[in-house]
Parts: structure tokens; C-alpha cells; sequence
């Protein structure tokens, strides 16, 4: 099959007249001419025709047609693109007679013309430095089947590039037009054209832009085509289908274990999907090591469980089943006894164990090392991929540009411009925007409200119910206890409303995005991404840090509870604390939300793409061209990927943030990753239309959202250990309270220590919302709780006792020894990694060099060449001058 070079296409839906009307879509496609202007500019050729097809262009219409408005706009804008040295090109659905495909074609001089303009980097000379050999030269057999086969996809030449510039185009690479611009750079530039031109004035208003006409249902689409086939190889060896190579070494299952083709990814879809992707891979390789890590101190907690002195007593019918707790709310609820928690406990152990703090520390150096090397990473990549200077030669967004009717001065150039709002003007908006997205969080913190009151309602009702249907054999009494149904069905339920307000962020963030008007895409995109990551960090972590930081920590005691909203009982954690509860809600929202974007991101797309075939005739797969099967196919959004980076700084978050209470969730991220990299390439060859291609310099606002994350991660899990844990409760009795003169042990021992951690109540001093004592005739003069309080008849009776003052000194003591290891470590490892290898600077001087010499230092050759023969010629024109024989 051969290649196509065509790039955007644009594609519209007739009216039901239009069949009658005999427009240029009833013209057989090998005869319908191009749409041109009655006068083309001489400098642009038509010969060495780049092609780039955007679906949604118009036809010609009849005279009933010319009376619509749509027709005059698409006719408009279509003869600006013409005299803009675009050439167009209508094609008639094959399927549906109601659509028109536009092909629009770039010519070698509006490329070239837009490649100045549009600051575009090109190759100057292949690039000339030696690569160093690695380390892992001597593992050659090793790393070549990791790689993907260079037989296949031929590696990408190196060369040094500049900023293109027509009157120098003969400095410049150029073996052969076709290819000097590549897929992805070409379709950028049409793109950029057809962003900006008018298609109509309106009180001396100027609207334009590809955008709007979509949105206003003129076009129904605009996007650049797929070369070919994805199942199909080429046919021409010169010229391969790159689609069906990104297929076959990226996105098929069995190239699940290769690294990724970046560089093509890079030229076949630009620069803003490859490093999307290069970063998902440098993510998903660090996570190896956390995995390997966290799966060790996993099961060091699981092989050493049987050596958990607490759980023990807990378990054991001679301790743990003659101690009778408190009931956890007013009135229902029954006395219980301690045994019941045994299976908890248990597994309690596994993750809170020494290991957990030694899994901690590692993370706090390990999401360091990640972000340092990943900078190393990005620097080579934007060199490599000419997007170092990016920000100098973005250019400004046509709706930003629509919007300057104001004229300012500016301060450093000292020359009029054009802004869309005064100095005033913008404070007001960001006021108004700021607002906005405070408002917001506080309705995302309502509805974690909401859930806590349903957790602190709901308890009760399993504290009565499933006591009374079980007994102190019963299965269920084992293994579900009050505090773990109410903890399973307030996740579950979390996650609901997470995903539901999800799709309510979105909207409600492009609004105000919208309204705030950012200059650039990157600046649009960046704004967007700090708005839509403050609403999904409050939205995913809040039900989090409640159960980490807030529950079982204001419960008070038997005899002067705690009341939410006057009402309710505060929550108390089990005896053991609330650190498998955490555990439960990490596992269930992780693991929820990885299951819910892979339906979203495979079955989606594929359904609705085997749907609309399902519309099409039969056999029509063979026979449609490929402008009309990329029609078919899934758009991909008009946010692109943002989603997917929001997807896994949510999951980074997840793995760094909590990670002190579930050391197995970097293997689930990277078992997740390692499909969802496959899953992102197979939606992106096979289920999805070409995405504009996009410059990108970085990974924008993603990369100091998770810098920030890595610097709370070292306080959330110090907390967590501090005050979700019990390990420093432990650790001060263990070293302190276990012997003489607070313990009867004469060696350190954790025996006795469930019993210091349970202070006791009387019964008697009960009180409720009701003026009678509710277990007044209780068969149980006293109780225990979970607290280190005074007990009754003590002068100080269930005031704090000494324990718990030394506990709240060594949990503040270990938070901040901690923090500053941690810290000082993170800085003297961002000290000693540089953010540019010394390779990369290399070359990156040397691009600097060749582009002075080439372009400037040829130049000046070229203006002393001219000078030379321009003195040559005076000084021919004087001696000819003085020879010439002189009239009388």
C-alpha cells in the first residue's frame, strides 16, 4: 500500500437539497479541479506538492446554497486559505452521500514561508560528536532484545538544527523535499494556517479560525490523516507505512517488554506526544525499583507476622477474650469483646511493621532520584528534539489574539501593542477565577462531609446488626467487623462520587481556564492543569487524609464523647489503629480507578468505533480512501492528553503520598503502567484519529505539581507513622515502659502491651443524649478503650497519663528527625545531580557554534563576495571611464 503525505483533513455534512443542486461533490473525484483563486501569487508553485487533509472543508454550493450563512463563511474562509497559497481539493463521501471531504495542500513555499515565521528548528548537518559508550556495553546481548528491532525502524540520523530562514535555505540539509519537512512538522504548519485565518467580519470584529467553524457545526471535523493501514506493511521499502510499524513494535501486546520507538513516535505524531510518552516510560522504569522494594518489606512483614507479640495477646481467648471494650456509639450499641478484632490484627502486621518505615525512608529518596534523573531525561530530549528555546517561538493562541482591542506600551521595548484586557481588567479576572476554584473545592470538601456523616451513621447500624446475627464463632464476626463493612461501603461509595464529579471538573475548569484567556497553549495548558489537579487532589485524597490524619484522633472518652454536628459520634479506629482502614480505602480507590480507565480508554473507543463500521456498507473498509476511514475513527478530545498525565500524577500521588501504608502500591502502578503505556499506543494507532501535532518543551505544570507531591510524600508519611500507626506507642513501651520503673519485665518485652494501650471506664460514668445512664444494670462494672488515660478512682481519673505525654513527645521527635534526614538527603541529592549532563551541554554548544558559523559567518561571506564585485565592477566602470576617448 503506498504512503500518503496527505496531513490534516477537513470534512462537513450537506443539506438535504445539496443532492439535488448538482454541486462539485456529484463531480467524479478524478475530475473535481482544485479550488483556486482567480489569481495565484507567482512565488507559490504548485509542483513538489506537500498534501495535508483536513476533514470538515466544504464544496461548492448551488444559488439556493448561497444564501445560507454557513456557505458564505465556509466560503470565505476557503478563499483566504487559497490566497494564503493553500490549495484545496473536495471529495464526495463514498458512504455517505450527505458528506464532503476538503484535502487541503501545503506547497513547498508555504511550508518553507511558515517555517520562519513559525521559528521551526531544521537541520543544518548531521551531527558530528561521538556518542560515549555506556557501562551497559557489556550487556549488548542483554539490551538488544529489549530494544526494538532496527531492521524495522531504522534509527533516527542526529543533526545539528536552527531556526529556519528562507534567504538561507541553501545552508540548510536539504537532500530531498519530500522529507525535509517531516509528517508531524508539516501538519503543525497547516494547522497554524488554518488557526488563523478570517472567514468573517462582524462589527468590525474579525473572526476566524478552524476552531470556531467546528464548533459552530459548519465542518464537522478537522485533523491530519493516518498514512496508511495499520495492519498493512508497505508495499515500497522507501517509503514505509510508519503507522503499521508504531503498531507492530509500540503497540502490540507482544512488544509489551521493548522500550519505545520515541523518535518516531516523535516525528509521526510531534513532540507533545512523544514526551508524554518518554516520560510514562522513565516513570514506569523508576517504579521497577520502588516495586522490588516495597514487595521485600512486604513480605518481611508477612514472614515475621507470627512473631507480632500485640496481635498475639489480641488473639488470645485468655487476653484478648476477657477484655470487654466500650461501646463505639450511644444507646445500641453493645459491649464487645477484644477477640473479635483478631483477624485484623493480624494482617495489621504484615503492613505495620519495621519494614513499613524503612519502605518510607527509601520512597522519600527514591521520588528524588525519579525527578532528578527525569530532568537529565527531558534536557536530552529537548535538545534532541529542538525544543530548548521553545517558549521564545510559541506563538500567541488565535483566541487570545481575537481579544486584543486594548493598546498598552510596552516597557521594554517601549512600542505599542495589543493586549485583551487592561491591568485592571485581568486583576478582576484572576479574582474572579480564583474564587471560582475556591468555591469548588469547597463543595469537593461537602461531599467528603457527606461521606463522613454517612460513615459515622451507618456504624451504628452495623455495630447492632451484625453482632445480634453472629456469634463468637461465626465467620462473619471473624472477618467483617463493624469498622471494616463501614470502611468497605464508605470507599466504594467515595469512588462513586469521585468518578461522578470528575466529569463535572472538567467543564467547569475550561470555563473558567476560558474566561481567565492565557496567551499561549502551553499557558492555557498549564492554568488548566493547576486548577484540574487542585480539584482531583482534594476529590481523590481527601477521604484519605480523613481516615489517615482526622479519624479516631478527637473521639474523647466513654464518659464525654465527641459529636459531629452535635449529633453524631465521632469515629474510633480498631484497637490496632486506622492504618488498615487506610490500607483498604489506598487499595479499593487504585485499584477502582485503574479498572475504570481501562474500560473507559479500550472498550469506548472500540465499541463506538465498531458501531459506526457497523453504519457503513459492507466491503467498505476496502474500498474507502483513507480520509474517510480516519473519519471514522474516535477523536481524541480537544484536551488530548491531558487526562492521561492527570491519570498517572494521580496514581504518582498515590504511590508517594500513602505509600507508608501499602508498600505493594508501586508493583500495582507498574504492573498498570506497563499497560497502560501499550494501551495508550493501541487506542492511539487503531482506535483514534490523528492528533494534531503539538511542540512541547517539557511536561509543563506536571513537573512542579510533582515536585510539590515528592515534598509533602516526607511529612505524610512521617504523620502517618507518627499518629495512623501504633509503631511509636510500641516503640515507647518496648524501650521504656516494659521495664522497671513503669514495667515488671526485667528485659525489653512487648508482652503486656495491649494492656497499657487500653485505659479502663466505669460503666457508671456513661452518659448519652438521654438523662438515664443507657447501660445502667449492665452486667459490666467496667470497660476498655482505646486512649492511655487515668482509670477511674485515680485523682486524676481519665485525664491523660504519662504514657500518652511520652508518646506525643516521641512522634513528634521521630516527624522531625525524619523530615530533616529526608530533606537533607532530597538537597544533597538535587545538589550533586546536575539537571543537564555534561554531554548534552556539549552538543548543545557545539549546535550554537555551527549555527554561527554557518548562518552568519556565510553570510558575511556572501555580502563581501557582493561587495568584491560590486567594487570590481566601479572600478571597471572608472577605467573604462578614463580609456574612453574624450570629445572635444
Amino acid at each position: 500500500m503506498p504512503m500518503m503525505t496527505r496531513d490534516v483533513l477537513l470534512e462537513m455534512e450537506l443539506e438535504e437539497d445539496d443532492e439535488e443542486d448538482g454541486d462539485i461533490g456529484n463531480v467524479p473525484a478524478s475530475k473535481r479541479p482544485l479550488m483556486a483563486p482567480p489569481t495565484l501569487p507567482s512565488s507559490l508553485a504548485l509542483e513538489n506538492l506537500e498534501q495535508t487533509n483536513v476533514s470538515g472543508f466544504g464544496s461548492l454550493k448551488s444559488q439556493q446554497d448561497f444564501r445560507t450563512p454557513e456557505f458564505r463563511k465556509r466560503q470565505a474562509y476557503e478563499s483566504n486559505l487559497i490566497c494564503d497559497g493553500l490549495q484545496l481539493e473536495a471529495t464526495r463521501s463514498l458512504v455517505d452521500d450527505k458528506l464532503v471531504f476538503v484535502k487541503v495542500h501545503a506547497p513547498w513555499e508555504v511550508l518553507c514561508t511558515y517555517a520562519e515565521i513559525m521559528h521551526i528548528k531544521l537541520p543544518l548537518k548531521p551531527n558530528d560528536l561521538k556518542t560515549r559508550s555506556s557501562a551497559f556495553d557489556n550487556f549488548n546481548w542483554f539490551t538488544k532484545l529489549l530494544q526494538v528491532d532496527e531492521s524495522i525502524i531504522k534509527p533516527e540520523q542526529e543533526f545539528f538544527t536552527a531556526p529556519f530562514e528562507k534567504n538561507r535555505m541553501n545552508d540548510f540539509y536539504i537532500q530531498d523535499r519530500d522529507t525535509f519537512f517531516n509528517p508531524a512538522t508539516r501538519s503543525r504548519i497547516v494547522y497554524f494556517i488554518l488557526s488563523r485565518i478570517m472567514y468573517q467580519v462582524r462589527d468590525n470584529v474579525k473572526k476566524f479560525g478552524i476552531n470556531k467553524l467546528v464548533n459552530s457545526g459548519i465542518y464537522k471535523a478537522a485533523f491530519p490523516l493516518h498514512d496508511c493501514n495499520f495492519s498493512t506493511p508497505s508495499e515500497d521499502l522507501s517509503c514505509p507505512n510508519e503507522r503499521y510499524l508504531l503498531y507492530r513494535e509500540w503497540a502490540h501486546p507482544r512488544s509489551i517488554y521493548k522500550k519505545q520507538p520515541l523518535d518516531l513516535i516523535r516525528k509521526y505524531y510531534g513532540e507533545k506526544i512523544g514526551i508524554y510518552f518518554a516520560w510514562l516510560g522513565y516513570y514506569t522504569q523508576m517504579l521497577l525499583l520502588a516495586a522490588i522494594v516495597g514487595v521485600a518489606c512486604f513480605l518481611y512483614g508477612y514472614f515475621t507476622e507470627d512473631n507480632c507479640t500485640w496481635s498475639k495477646e489480641v488473639c488470645d481467648p485468655n487476653i484478648g477474650g476477657q477484655i470487654i471494650m466500650c461501646p463505639q456509639c450511644d444507646d445500641e450499641c453493645p459491649f464487645w469483646s477484644l477477640n473479635v478484632t483478631c483477624e485484623s490484627s493480624k494482617k495489621l502486621c504484615i503492613f505495620d511493621s519495621f519494614g513499613t518505615l524503612v519502605f518510607a525512608v527509601f520512597m522519600g529518596v527514591w521520588v528524588t532520584l525519579f525527578l532528578e534523573f527525569w530532568k537529565r531525561r527531558q534536557a536530552e530530549l529537548e535538545y534532541e528534539w529542538d525544543t530548548v528555546e521553545l517558549q521564545q517561538e510559541e506563538q500567541a493562541r488565535p483566541e487570545y489574539e481575537a481579544r486584543c482591542t486594548h493598546v498598552v506600551i510596552n516597557e521594554i521595548t517601549q512600542e505599542e501593542e495589543r493586549v485583551p484586557f487592561t491591568t485592571w481588567g485581568k486583576c478582576i479576572r484572576v479574582t474572579l477565577c480564583a474564587s471560582a476554584v475556591f468555591f469548588w473545592i469547597l463543595l469537593i470538601i461537602a461531599s467528603v462531609i457527606g461521606i463522613i456523616v454517612y460513615r459515622l451513621s451507618v456504624f451504628v447500624i452495623f455495630s447492632v446488626n451484625l453482632r445480634k446475627i453472629s456469634n463468637g464463632t461465626d465467620p462473619i464476626q471473624k472477618y467483617v467487623t463493624p469498622q471494616m463493612a463501614t470502611s468497605i461501603t464508605a470507599s466504594l461509595i467515595s469512588f462513586i462520587i469521585i468518578m461522578i464529579l470528575n466529569t463535572i471538573y472538567e467543564k467547569v475548569a475550561i470555563m473558567i481556564t476560558n474566561f481567565e484567556l492565557p496567551r499561549t497553549q502551553t499557558d492555557y495548558e498549564n492554568s488548566l492543569t493547576m486548577k484540574m489537579f487542585l480539584f482531583q487532589f482534594v476529590n481523590y485524597y481527601s477521604s484519605c487524609f480523613y481516615i489517615a490524619f482526622f479519624k479516631g484522633k478527637f473521639v474523647g472518652y466513654p464518659g464525654d464523647p465527641v459529636y459531629w454536628l452535635g449529633k453524631y459520634r465521632n469515629e474510633e479506629c480498631d484497637p490496632g489503629g486506622c492504618l488498615l482502614e487506610l490500607t483498604t480505602q489506598l487499595i479499593i480507590i487504585m485499584g477502582g480507578k485503574a479498572i475504570w480507565n481501562n474500560i473507559q480508554e479500550v472498550l469506548l473507543p472500540w465499541v463506538m468505533n465498531v458501531f459506526g463500521r457497523c453504519r457503513t456498507v459492507s466491503g467498505a473498509e476496502k474500498i474507502t480512501p483513507r480520509w474517510e476511514q480516519d473519519y471514522h475513527l474516535q477523536p481524541m478530545g480537544k484536551l488530548g492528553l491531558f487526562y492521561e498525565y492527570l491519570e498517572m500524577i494521580i496514581q504518582f500521588g498515590f504511590v508517594t503520598l500513602f505509600v507508608a501504608s501499602f508498600p505493594l502500591a508501586p508493583l500495582l502502578a507498574l504492573v498498570n503502567n506497563i499497560l497502560e503505556i501499550r494501551v495508550d499506543a493501541w487506542k492511539l494507532t487503531t482506535q483514534y484519529r490523528r492528533m494534531v501535532p503539538e511542540k512541547a518543551q517539557d511536561i509543563g505544570a506536571w513537573q512542579p505539581i510533582m515536585q510539590g507531591i515528592a515534598i509533602l510524600a516526607v511529612v505524610t508519611n512521617a504523620m502517618i507513622i507518627a499518629f495512623t500507626s501504633d509503631m511509636i506507642p510500641r516503640l515507647v513501651y518496648y524501650w521504656s515502659f516494659s521495664i522497671p520503673p513503669y514495667g515488671d519485665h526485667l528485659d525489653y518485652s512487648m508482652e503486656g502491651y495491649i494492656n497499657i494501650s487500653l485505659s479502663i471506664f466505669n460503666t457508671a460514668d456513661f452518659k448519652s443524649g438521654v438523662k438515664e445512664n443507657p447501660y445502667a444494670g449492665s452486667k459490666y462494672d467496667t470497660c476498655r478503650y482505646r486512649d492511655f488515660r487515668y482509670p477511674p478512682g485515680h485523682p486524676q481519673e481519665y485525664k491523660h497519663n504519662i504514657y500518652y505525654w511520652h508518646v506525643i513527645a516521641a512522634k513528634l521527635a521521630f516527624i522531625i528527625v525524619m523530615e530533616h534526614i529526608i530533606y537533607s538527603v532530597k538537597f544533597f541529592i538535587s545538589y550533586t545531580i546536575p539537571d543537564v549532563s555534561k554531554s548534552t551541554k556539549s552538543k548543545i554548544k557545539r549546535e550554537k557554534y555551527l549555527t554561527q558559523k554557518l548562518l552568519h559567518e556565510n553570510h558575511l561571506k556572501d555580502m563581501t563576495k557582493n561587495i568584491g564585485v560590486i567594487a570590481e565592477k566601479m572600478i571597471g566602470a572608472v577605467v573604462d571611464n578614463n580609456l574612453r576617448p574624450k570629445s572635444d
